[in-house]
């Protein structure tokens, strides 16, 4: 049994939605999954499997940072033998073109964290998401109608940054949006053999200032969860 989530072994899907919010997961699992069961409350961060169109998919919430993310992450792809996981998250639009609750794919994470840094001795790691998840999840955003860009995330060790101008300087290189996880978990699913995607709904605006409600993040960002939903079971 693992020491955070403390599920048992057949308890979590081989695909798991992964939001930062336990409440989200929560919301999550009661709004879309059929017959959903709580395996776990450890920390309070709530684990969730049901099924969606008759396939197994769990939801298990993270917490806020690459830390955290990197507890669940690892547990999950070195314990219970899950292959797929997919980030439902929120992030805060960097970029002009991005209104809020619009969707961000992201093709990649860059990352202020030295949780690489560490790892790779100094060499600049490249996490990128599965390919597979990626084109599924444009295809299916195309399909929908949805609003969304596919691009890089940059994923801040802080929220409250002591420099945000620097924020800036990863516009001027492509960088859509800011948030705080899809770098650690591009670069464990690297190290595990799996594939993993984040698709983040912009629930912030950094330039303008706009944001959404705390009732809004954790509860009406669905467009994101069914996406995540058909890319990563099918449709």
């Amino acid at each position: 049994m693992s020491t955070h989530i403390g599920a048992g072994p057949a308890d979590v899907a081989p695909t798991v939605l992964m939001p930062g919010d336990p409440l989200r997961a929560r919301w999550i699992a009661d709004t879309f999954l059929d017959d959903p069961r709580c395996y776990t409350e450890v920390r309070g961060m709530l684990g969730f499997t049901g099924t969606w169109h008759g396939r197994p998919v769990s939801v298990q919430g993270s917490g806020m940072g690459q830390p955290s993310l990197a507890i669940y992450a690892n547990e999950l792809f070195s314990e219970y033998g899950v292959h797929t996981v997919v980030r439902v998250g929120s992030c805060g639009a960097l970029a002009d073109g991005l209104a809020l609750r619009d969707v961000v794919i992201a093709s990649g994470a860059c990352t202020d964290s030295s949780m690489n840094k560490i790892t790779f001795e100094g060499l600049d790691y490249a996490p990128v998401a599965d390919f597979g998840l990626l084109r599924a999840a444009v295809t299916t955003a195309e399909e929908r109608g949805t609003r969304f860009q596919v691009g890089l995330l940059f994923s801040s060790d802080s929220f409250y940054p002591a420099r945000p101008e620097l924020a800036q300087r990863m516009v001027a290189y492509g960088v859509l949006a800011v948030e705080m996880e899809a770098s650690a978990l591009y670069t464990l699913a690297a190290k595990h053999g799996a594939r993993a995607l984040a698709i983040c709904t912009v629930s912030d605006h950094i330039v303008t200032g706009e944001q959404t409600t705390a009732a809004d993040r954790e509860q009406t960002f669905g467009e994101m969860v069914e996406l995540a939903l058909t890319a990563s079971l099918g449709g």
